[in-house]
């Protein structure tokens, strides 16, 4: 920990976790209440099958980044994000960089996913790769990124 950043617990959780909840709410807040969303818009018909990293402290979710495998090397990597008040202050990096040693430890060795446009940046600091043509998805541009893990 860095001297005057807070910290955080960082927990591999499952739908049912007593902190599920409070990452729906996280990411009903950042990535579909500004779109226009409901709540009901939120959970995929993959979440028991994805795995869930969160970021909290106080037992209040703060950040969160999940990962559903597609396969047995690598999968897709979606709805990472950061509370408001603590984004650009390296909460996020910490979570994919969790998350992909993770992903290492069992044996994935590739990440895709489907970035805002101004989040490309973010990925490709940790180095992801844009591949593809732009398109709109949740009608906002997003574009196609990739990485190799472990290289």
């Amino acid at each position: 920990m860095t001297p005057g950043t807070p910290d955080f617990a960082f927990t591999f959780i499952e739908p049912g976790h007593a902190l599920y909840a409070g990452e729906l709410e996280l990411r009903f807040r950042v990535l579909r209440e500004p779109l226009g969303y409901t709540r009901a818009d939120v959970a995929f018909p993959f979440e028991a099958d994805s795995l869930h990293l969160v970021a909290h402290r106080a037992g209040t979710v703060l950040g969160c980044v999940l990962f559903n495998p597609e396969d047995a090397h690598g999968g897709r990597l979606f709805q990472m994000a950061v509370a408001a008040h603590l984004q650009g202050q390296g909460l996020g990096a910490r979570l994919v960089r969790t998350l992909e040693a993770e992903l290492v430890r069992r044996g994935f060795n590739h990440v895709h996913l489907h970035a805002r446009a101004p989040a490309v940046p973010f990925y490709e600091r940790l180095g992801y790769s844009v591949f593809g043509e732009p398109y709109t998805e949740v009608g906002i541009p997003h574009r196609n990124m990739h990485k190799t893990l472990g290289a």
